[in-house]
């Protein structure tokens, strides 16, 4: 008797099918449109403009989750300020940039999941602005019709923290310091394959903006009780997958209070580590908020593995972070491809002490000590100004980067 298996696409396979079908797509649109148009044209006399349906926007942004929104505003507010167009495009639905009255920004939900590429696939720009990694290596293919991608990291951290090929075929990245330089250098050296990108530093949207905010709070009362935030990465090196359990457990024996707010990514992919986590300790505050803001001003210690909020919470708010012993396992990203560890987690000693599980049973005493400590803000500062450069000046720098691209490309 015959028997029937269950088939089974592996996650590379299904993205490699994904992609042959997104170029056998683009081939046939291509093709139906390019005729089209030669029919319009015919019985239209000759008069009818080709092109017309076709002009390349001058300046588009993607944003692929609106947790970007605050790489994104400060931009979007620049053009704006200058009268200049610009097109948004978001695949989340309830992006925040539908809630601003822009005149010049143009907004767009392109849908979610695999449906945004289809369109950006096929894209007219001069400029294409975005955070999103992985260009070119799934789902998502450079148009032909695009001229120019820029990538913005959403970070300060190493740029080779990006999955396995994340920023290659980029043709620029805008930077928030020059730590993000050498690792990036490194890297092409090391894959010829790919040519060398115009490197510029910027320096950090977001962490300008969230440093102006921070200046109309006040102080909490040193009186308060002191709040212990866990905000970790994702993935088998994660605080999350590493720990868990045991971690946790002491936590909830310390006198603090303790707020933990997951990475974005977790809530999407390691639903079996965090329901459970969610469902043991309902007195711990689980923090879901699109904008991190309050929780970090709200905390007086940040523990983390190598998740970028560290520096959002030591830079910006300068306040001292405890990190955890993951040890970092390199093979799914860039780093792999060198003999050297992520920049952030060289510099890790000068933020924060280090948490091993040989002294979790001194947490609470490794807390404190964090806190009041006035050599880890001395670093602190010092780490600010190699990572955080053009402070202020962030997305007017931007702006003045990308117009000036555009007339290059336009000559």
């Amino acid at each position: 008797m015959m028997s029937f298996l269950p088939l089974y696409i592996d996650p590379g396979t299904g993205s490699m099918l994904f992609s042959l079908f997104i170029g056998i797509a683009a081939v046939l649109t291509y093709g139906i449109k390019t005729l089209i148009l030669r029919f319009k044209f015919i019985f239209s006399g000759g008069k009818t403009d080709l092109c017309a349906d076709n002009k390349n926007i001058p300046f588009v942004i993607f944003s692929d989750h609106k947790r970007y929104w605050n790489v994104f505003k400060p931009i979007c507010d620049e053009f704006e300020k200058r009268k200049i167009n610009l097109v948004y495009y978001t695949a989340s639905s309830d992006d925040p940039v539908f809630n601003e009255s822009y005149k010049y920004v143009t907004s767009s939900f392109l849908g979610d999941k695999n449906k945004p590429y289809a369109k950006l696939n096929f894209l007219h720009a001069d400029i294409l602005l975005s955070t999103t990694p992985g260009l070119n290596v799934y789902q998502w293919k450079k148009s032909r019709y695009v001229k120019y991608y820029v990538h913005i990291p959403h970070s300060v951290s190493d740029l080779l923290g990006y999955r396995m090929f994340g920023i290659d075929h980029y043709d620029s990245i805008l930077a928030s310091g020059y730590n993000q330089l050498l690792h990036l250098r490194e890297l092409e050296k090391k894959r010829p394959s790919i040519k060398e990108k115009e490197f510029t530093v910027v320096g950090s949207t977001y962490l300008d903006s969230m440093y102006s905010r921070l200046g109309s709070f006040e102080s909490k009362s040193k009186n308060q009780k002191k709040v212990v935030l866990i905000a970790p990465s994702w993935g088998k090196s994660s605080i999350l997958s590493k720990y868990g359990t045991k971690f946790f457990d002491i936590l909830s024996k310390t006198d603090f209070e303790i707020i933990v707010r997951p990475h974005p990514q977790s809530i999407v992919s390691e639903q079996k580590i965090l329901k459970p986590l969610i469902e043991k300790y309902p007195n711990f505050l689980w923090n879901f908020d699109n904008d991190n803001f309050d929780v970090l001003n709200k905390a007086d210690v940040l523990i983390s593995d190598f998740s970028g909020v560290i520096f959002d919470f030591a830079l910006v708010f300068d306040k001292p972070i405890i990190y955890t012993d993951t040890n970092f396992d390199k093979s799914p990203y860039d780093i792999d491809w060198l003999d050297e560890d992520l920049w952030e987690l060289q510099i890790l000693s000068k933020l924060g002490n280090k948490l091993t599980e040989e002294n979790f049973s001194s947490l609470q005493k490794l807390i404190l000590e964090s806190i009041e400590s006035l050599d880890l803000q001395k670093s602190r500062l010092s780490i600010r100004d190699e990572a955080w450069a053009n402070r202020g000046r962030a997305a007017s720098s931007v702006v003045d980067y990308l117009i000036l691209k555009q007339k290059e490309l336009i000559k």
